[in-house]
C-alpha cells in the first residue's frame, strides 16, 4: 500500500508504524490505565491495581507464547521490573509520589503493577533494537556506561540525604555519548539520529505517558490534588532513567556497529 507514496513519505509513515509496533507493551498498558480509570466499577470484585497487574502478567505470557517478545526481550522486562520496583518502594515511602488506591497485590505501598510500567520502557528499547535493526557509532565501553548507570540509579536514592549530582550526572552523558550515533534502517536505507537527541525525544514522550498516568489518577505527585501538567523538570530525570535503560538492555542485547 505505501509503495504508491512519495518515498520519503511513505518511510516516514512505515517509521511511525515501527515505533508503535516497538511500543506495543507500553501503549497496551496505557490503554489499560485510560480505560480502567473511566469504567472501572466502585463495587469491582477485585481491585483497579490487582486488575492491571493481573493484565500486564496476562500480556506478557500472550507476548511470549506468540512471535510479539523473545526472551531475551523478557529478560530486560524481568530485569526492569526489579530495578524499578525496588525505586518504586523508596520514592513513595519518602513521599515522591503516592498511589492512592487500595491494593491486595503489593509491597509496602507500591502496586506491584507499577515495575511493569517501567519495564514498558525497557521493553521498547528491546523491541525496538530487533524492529528498527538498532547499531551505534562510537558506543562507549561497556565498564563506563556500567559505572554512568550505577550513579544514575543511586543518585535516584542518595539525593534526598545529601548534594543532587544530577547536573553532574547529565555532563557524564554528554561526555560518553556525545560521540554516539543510532543507526537505524526504516525500510532499505540506513538512517542515523545523535544518541542524546534520541534520548531526549524519548523523555519526551515518557513525560507525556507520565502525564497520562497521572490525569488517570493512577499515581498522583504531592499537590496534585487538582491535576496539572506534571513538572517539565521531570524531563530530567526520564533522560537519566533511559541512559540506565539503554544501559541494562546493553548487557542482554549487546550493542551492534552498523
Amino acid at each position: 500500500m505505501l509503495d504508491h507514496l512519495p518515498t520519503p513519505l511513505a518511510e516516514f509513515i512505515l517509521f511511525g508504524l515501527k515505533m508503535a509496533w516497538s511500543c506495543l507493551f507500553g501503549a497496551a498498558m496505557l490503554a489499560l490505565l485510560i480505560v480502567t480509570h473511566l469504567l472501572w466499577p466502585q463495587n469491582a470484585p477485585i481491585h483497579r491495581y490487582d486488575f492491571l497487574f493481573g493484565a500486564a502478567v496476562a500480556i506478557q505470557i500472550l507476548m511470549l507464547l506468540t512471535p510479539l517478545e523473545s526472551f531475551e526481550e523478557a529478560r530486560v522486562i524481568f530485569l526492569y521490573h526489579v530495578v524499578g520496583t525496588v525505586m518504586e518502594i523508596f520514592k513513595t515511602h519518602m513521599g515522591s509520589w503516592e498511589y492512592p488506591e487500595a491494593a491486595v497485590i503489593h509491597i509496602a505501598e507500591v502496586p506491584l503493577f507499577t515495575g511493569f510500567m517501567y519495564a514498558c520502557v525497557g521493553s521498547f528499547i528491546a523491541r525496538a533494537s530487533r524492529v528498527m535493526d538498532l547499531r551505534y557509532t562510537h558506543y562507549p565501553p561497556l565498564w563506563a556506561t556500567i559505572g554512568l548507570a550505577v550513579l544514575i540509579y543511586l543518585n535516584f536514592f542518595t539525593h534526598h540525604y545529601v548534594f543532587d549530582i544530577r547536573y553532574l550526572l547529565f555532563a557524564g552523558i554528554g561526555l560518553l555519548f556525545w560521540r554516539t550515533w543510532i543507526v537505524f534502517r526504516v525500510d532499505r536505507i540506513d538512517r542515523k539520529m545523535p544518541f542524546l537527541l534520541a534520548n531526549f525525544l524519548t523523555a519526551f514522550f515518557l513525560w507525556v505517558a507520565e502525564n497520562i498516568g497521572t490525569i488517570t489518577k493512577t499515581w498522583v505527585y504531592p499537590g496534585q490534588e487538582t491535576w496539572h501538567l506534571v513538572s517539565l523538570h521531570k524531563l530530567g530525570a526520564w533522560a537519566l532513567l533511559l541512559v540506565l535503560s539503554f544501559v541494562m538492555v546493553s548487557l542482554v542485547i549487546r550493542p551492534r556497529v552498523p
